[in-house]
């Protein structure tokens, strides 16, 4: 984006009032019009750096293309509704279209379809009475014009600004999906095929998290990612990038006939080794038109590429020809455009949401704006590295961006509008839900509340992790009844599970007098555990199973635990300098000391743990592997033996890895054991090695 100053930060998008009562007002307005539609199509095609959303950018061209049809006097040979484009680039050798490569008109709701369809019977007689129509998806691309000569191709360049292109033949021979000689036979002496090069969605999405990562200024959209790529002057960089080419239609042909209609002239570049967009389709009439419009726009959002409308031509290219062009436009097509997926509006202010995990992220409140098809007050920012890396601030004019049932999201700020007043966006020091401490580790691009044990944005989860079977087991306590029992707010915390009444879980859905007393005996029964099973339901981030019990065996007492220092904590195995600041940040937070206290007091309670001998732990630092299905016991229990004699028990092989234990229906596991050559055990084998140490498992 340019430091100079913007042209819109002076003109509004509408007349103002003193305007209106002047009688100048249309030639000052079409000035304005000039400037500012010069400069979106500067940034827009030029720059590759789009300064207004499309939606903006069409409301101000048919406003002067409007007036200039009212008024003539007001029409002048440079006006932007003459031009295509922008002038090329100075640095690529300018090529001159012998055909001009127009732009279209737009339609923009079902009406203006049903006068398309009415100017046509006007101009023209139709055999059938019924238009017939080939309608193709509107990529969001960029146009180019593919020369061949002797079925070689010999040129290619941009649409630029409809008479003048630039040359980028280099860069376009690194798109694959662009034959460099045609396939099959008859092949015009010289033929020009035209078409979108465009940037798929999951490639646009790879290149710029890479570009993120390294600190690279990522592309605002596909469209943006494509130009840029193609007008590259080293033509590595665009052969780097993910581009494909879809053809739409002939240009210049000399040397062969081409078939009659357009949907044939499509099948036959297909023959010749072209992309053609499977979703093209022939219909007739405007009944025709609406429905392909409804049934592309319901899968608009599952399409690998991103199209921003339907292109509907006349499929009779005699026709075509007899209907002919208007200064910029043929006669014969029309753009019929979705609902705008990017708007421009005004960042209010910032507030951050809490999610079920603990995840803190900001949600910018917007002046409300209609893109996409509803009308979006609130975009995700989706954490401070996002806030930093688009350097937007709390009164900025932004650019939105809604696609489908995606959530809104901010894609670039008009750095043009910001106002001397804007106020840059901070992370909170306090949790806006539970007022517990936010921490962010160094490392990490997301903020989270530590608050865990009692922040309501966290609460359901948490009391469903503290209930599942590897935690404390709290049989029939299900997810649904967890988030009834929480939304009636019959419970706030883990404590709240050993206060409730039997009223408490009769009362709820799909519960009754029987169910409830299971449950309550259930909840009581959960106060016998162990220690492991106790500091893994805490939900200590980063802390599961095997990580739970190698602190269970290092510390072997809770309140050493929760006094153990850095230093301390980062001596047990399996417990690195990340999981260790995790864990010290829930043992300091108060709230979470409380909840602690608390479950214990209720009786909560397991058997005292006595330090081990070396003696007693023959498979001390061996590491074991437990997949597939044993038919004697669980995996747990396996497991759990497992660790009662010392060892460590992981859940994916590596070179590390002791000993694989295979039950039946081992899968990659095993076969990534067997490739390292690390030793495999089947059932039988692991009880003998269970029995060796003195475990004897009943089946």
């Amino acid at each position: 984006m340019s430091d100079q100053p913007s042209l819109f930060d002076d003109i509004p998008d509408e007349p103002s009032e003193k305007q209106k009562q002047t009688g100048g007002v249309l030639a000052e307005r079409v000035q304005e019009l000039h400037k500012l539609l010069h400069e979106a199509n500067h940034a827009y095609y030029v720059m590759d750096d789009p300064s207004i959303p499309d939606a903006q950018y069409d409301r101000l061209f048919h406003e002067l293309k409007d007036i200039e049809a009212g008024s003539p006097e007001y029409f002048s040979p440079d006006s932007p509704t003459q031009r295509v484009g922008a002038a090329p680039l100075s640095q690529f050798e300018q090529v001159t279209h012998e055909v001009a490569m127009l732009s279209l008109d737009n339609a923009f709701n079902s009406d203006d379809l049903a006068d398309f369809d009415k100017r046509l019977k006007k101009l023209v007689v139709l055999k059938e009475g019924v238009a017939e129509y080939a309608c193709e998806p509107k990529l969001d691309g960029i146009a180019v014009s593919l020369l061949y000569e002797s079925g070689i191709l010999v040129r290619a360049a941009t649409r630029g600004d409809g008479s003048v292109g630039e040359n980028i033949t280099q860069n376009i021979k690194t798109v694959s999906s662009i034959p460099l000689k045609l396939m099959g036979t008859g092949h015009p002496d010289v033929l020009e095929v035209r078409g979108e090069v465009y940037m798929p969605k999951a490639g646009f999405d790879a290149f710029n998290q890479r570009a993120i990562a390294n600190d690279e200024k990522p592309f605002v959209n596909p469209r943006n990612a494509a130009a840029g790529s193609l007008r590259q002057l080293d033509s590595k960089i665009t052969a780097s990038r993910p581009l494909e080419f879809c053809c739409y239609s002939l240009g210049r042909v000399e040397g062969a006939e081409m078939p009659a209609k357009h949907s044939e002239i499509l099948n036959q570049f297909s023959q010749w080794g072209f992309k053609t967009n499977p979703e093209s389709k022939v219909v007739k009439g405007v009944e025709g038109l609406l429905e392909y419009y409804q049934q592309l726009e319901a899968k608009r959002n599952q399409l690998a590429y991103e199209i921003d409308g339907i292109v509907y031509k006349i499929n009779d290219i005699e026709l075509q020809q007899t209907l002919g062009f208007t200064g910029r436009a043929p006669r014969w097509a029309i753009a019929r455009k979705f609902p705008a997926q990017e708007e421009m509006t005004l960042l209010e202010d910032v507030e951050f949401q809490v999610g079920r995990t603990g995840a803190v992220t900001p949600v910018a409140r917007l002046t409300p704006v209609f893109v996409g098809g509803v009308t979006v007050s609130n975009a995700t920012l989706h954490n401070m590295d996002e806030v930093e890396r688009l350097n937007v601030c709390i009164g900025d004019t932004v650019i939105i961006r809604r696609a489908g049932d995606v959530i809104p999201q901010i894609v670039k700020v008009v750095m043009e509008k910001r106002p001397a007043d804007a106020k840059a966006i901070s992370l909170p020091e306090l949790c806006p839900v539970c007022e517990s401490h936010v921490e962010r580790m160094e490392d990490e691009a997301v903020a989270r509340c530590t608050g865990g044990l009692v922040c309501a944005a966290q609460r359901k989860e948490a009391i469903k992790h503290f209930a599942s079977r590897k935690a404390l087991d709290i049989d029939g306590l299900g997810d649904k009844i967890v988030e009834q029992l929480v939304d009636e707010e019959k419970i706030k915390s883990f404590l709240d599970l050993y206060r409730l009444k039997h009223d408490d879980i009769a009362n709820l859905e799909r519960m009754g007098d029987k169910s409830a007393q299971n449950l309550l005996a259930a909840i009581e029964a959960s106060k016998n555990t162990t220690f492991a099973k106790f500091l893994y339901a805490l939900g200590i981030r980063e802390v599961g199973v095997a990580t739970a019990q190698s602190l269970v065996n290092h510390f072997l007492d809770i309140r050493t635990l929760v006094k153990a220092d850095f230093d301390a904590l980062i001596e047990v195995e399996d417990v690195g300098p990340i999981v260790a600041k995790y864990i010290l940040q829930f043992f300091s937070e108060p709230h979470n000391q409380e909840i602690i206290d608390g479950l214990l007091n209720i009786g909560i309670q397991w058997p005292a743990i006595e330090q081990k001998s070396e003696a007693d732990q023959p498979l001390l630092g061996k590491t074991f592997v437990v997949t597939g299905t044993l038919s004697s016991m669980g995996r747990d229990q396996a497991k759990q033996y497992l660790q009662s004699l010392g060892a460590k028990v992981a859940g994916s092989v590596s070179a590390k890895t002791s000993g694989l234990i295979a039950g039946e229906k081992a899968g990659s596991k095993l076969t990534k054991a067997q490739d390292l050559g690390i030793d495999v055990f089947d059932e039988a084998a692991l009880l003998d090695l269970l029995s060796a140490h003195g475990i004897n498992h009943e089946t």
